[in-house]
């Protein structure tokens, strides 16, 4: 990690986008931009929290061990947030948060995330209803990761991914993902989703190329996550 020549422009991150503009000096002076490498950790699990992460440019992973495993649980990318899973309670960070390509962030540290919560009403308002849909969202995963079967979990998590990040012009998944990553994100093996990709690809539900995935028939898809 180290200093960003490429500064926070005070209006793509949420925090920027939603002070007021009297607020806006002092995000200047109290932020930091930060660049980290592929494979960097922005923070780990069970470190103290020190402040609140917001993606500027490039790709999170935010994952969790799982017994002797990880489990990611989101990526984030411009304009996201990272490292509030921390707030509250013994003020650890929960998760860790890894660059999955070159990265660059606005950091603010925590008295000053506070302070700006308390002042920027819209910006506090954004944030619970993020908080909100992010609950939501973990209560689906871990519903899914207990009662659907992996073939569901594999196509529930490609729909998921369309949603977040769209599609390249070639119609493929706009988002390069190893086996080992998506294995993470499923919540289950490498194995294993080596095996069923291959099955979903002699069905013709996929086309996968490296690590380039593009759904094909979308309502055949669709039912496995019905089961």
């Amino acid at each position: 990690m180290k200093e960003s020549k490429k500064h926070c422009d005070l209006e793509s991150c949420m925090m920027c986008r939603l002070c007021i503009k009297e607020w806006k000096p002092a995000m200047e002076a109290n932020r930091k931009n930060f660049h980290y490498k592929k494979g960097e950790l922005l923070f780990k699990e069970g470190e103290e929290l020190k402040g609140v992460y917001f993606i500027n440019e490039g790709t999170v992973k935010v994952h969790k061990q799982w017994g002797d495993k990880e489990l990611i649980l989101r990526f984030a990318r411009k304009g996201a947030i990272a490292g509030h899973r921390g707030l509250g309670g013994d003020m650890l960070y929960s998760v860790s948060a890894t660059a999955l390509e070159p990265v660059n962030v606005c950091y603010v540290d925590l008295d000053f995330f506070k302070s700006t919560m308390k002042v920027n009403h819209d910006f506090m308002y954004e944030l619970m209803m993020f908080f909100a849909s992010e609950l939501k969202e973990s209560e689906r995963n871990m519903r899914n990761l207990v009662h659907m079967p992996v073939k569901g979990r594999i196509a529930q998590a490609l729909f998921t991914l369309k949603e977040k990040f769209g599609v390249k012009e070639d119609g493929s998944i706009d988002i390069e993902l190893s086996r080992q990553d998506f294995a993470s994100f499923v919540g289950t093996t490498y194995e294993t989703v080596f095996r069923m990709l291959n099955e979903l690809l002699e069905d013709k539900l996929l086309k996968v190329d490296g690590k380039n995935i593009t759904i094909l028939d979308r309502e055949k898809l669709m039912e496995l996550t019905k089961h």
